[in-house]
């Protein structure tokens, strides 16, 4: 099979490979879509991978080709949760499979989605009713990232009434970050302020319904006077930070209120530092710094987690704007090079770069 292969930083090749062959307890699957995330692109130029040679790529749907453990699924198409939890640590034992002390990982710790086909284990997988399409089953995690952030805050607790006069920021608008804003305005949260830079941000936030005085331009406002605006000077009851620097945290503190709530979404740039004012700040605000990472699954006959609520809410998608038009460019397999420079130097504007099976040359 035809695959791109991580062979060191910055060295990745479109390459002939064997066929993996699944174990009794994986299913072989054909890939029909695998989306770029941007934690790809250090992977790829930066750090390199946790075991290399690997195939990259974590953002994925296919078809089940081979399946011993569970034959009815041949044939039916399949979102793929990538983090293989070992099942045994204490937290995988409570059920908080994404914390697993003692995980693998699909496209950075063993084999991902940019090939024509991977393996699997069984229990990683979501059957995909026909009312999704292969875009959005690749988008699923991502998507279901942004709904364990949203999650870890409360604001999709049954249990808690929605209050219709909170004052939500979200800063960063890349995938995750518009997966925020687009998951709290399906949910009904009215006053959410979206902090961007680039004018693709801005496109889609009105695709999703926002009003253009929601979108806050840093090439042309200041952060903290437009949230002071915006809020009546009360500032923000819960900030998403998801670009992950040491400035961007900063201002998440300085633009909550009192008691309020800053969800840490953002992969580290790098060292995170605050300053003795912030750190004040924090302190005598009695704020609440919550981190998030990856997402909820309970396995392939689990319920009521995060992937299962996003399948739920596509199912009864009832925006105008679909997750699918986030994607801003498709591009064959053999095209992965092109994509990741994309993202890399920033050359286009770009939102979701999504490896499509049919796209050609």
């Amino acid at each position: 099979m035809k695959a791109q292969i991580l062979y060191g930083i910055g060295n990745i090749k479109y390459t002939e490979t064997p066929m993996p062959v699944p174990n009794e307890e994986q299913a072989l699957i054909k890939v029909t879509r695998c989306g770029i995330c941007g934690s790809d692109v250090p992977r790829v130029f930066k750090t390199g991978a946790h075991n290399m040679p690997l195939i990259p790529g974590h953002e994925m749907t296919g078809i089940v080709e081979e399946c011993k453990a569970r034959p009815e699924l041949v044939g039916k198409r399949v979102g793929i949760f990538p983090l293989i939890p070992c099942t045994k640590c204490p937290q995988c034992l409570s059920g908080h499979y994404e914390m697993c002390e003692n995980y693998n990982y699909l496209g950075s710790r063993c084999d991902g989605g940019f090939a024509e086909y991977l393996v699997a284990p069984v229990w990683n997988l979501l059957p995909i009713p026909d009312e999704i399409s292969d875009d959005e089953a690749a988008m699923m995690e991502p998507m279901a990232v942004a709904v364990h952030a949203i999650r870890q805050v409360g604001l999709l607790d049954n249990s808690t009434s929605k209050a219709a006069d909170s004052n939500i920021v979200v800063c960063g608008l890349g995938t995750i970050g518009l997966f925020v804003a687009m998951f709290l305005k399906d949910a009904g949260y009215r006053n959410v302020f979206c902090i961007g830079n680039k004018d693709v941000q801005r496109d889609k936030l009105l695709a999703m319904g926002y009003e253009p005085d929601h979108f806050c331009d840093v090439r042309l406002r200041e952060p903290e006077t437009y949230v002071l605006e915006m809020t009546n000077g009360k500032r923000a009851d819960v900030y998403f930070e998801c670009i992950g620097r040491s400035e961007s945290y900063e201002q998440a503190v300085k633009c909550v209120g009192p008691l309020g709530r800053v969800m840490l979404v953002g992969n580290p740039a790098s060292d995170m530092e605050l300053t003795r004012q912030t750190y004040w700040q924090i302190l005598r605000n009695q704020l609440t710094l919550k981190g998030t990472w990856n997402s909820g699954f309970s396995g392939i006959d689990g319920s009521g987690d995060d992937w299962r609520y996003v399948l739920k809410r596509l199912i009864n998608w009832s925006m105008d704007f679909r997750p699918s038009e986030l994607i801003t460019h498709r591009i064959g397999l053999e095209q992965l090079q092109d994509g990741l420079d994309i993202m890399r130097r920033k050359s286009e504007e770009y939102v979701k770069i999504m490896v499509n099976k049919e796209v050609t040359p």
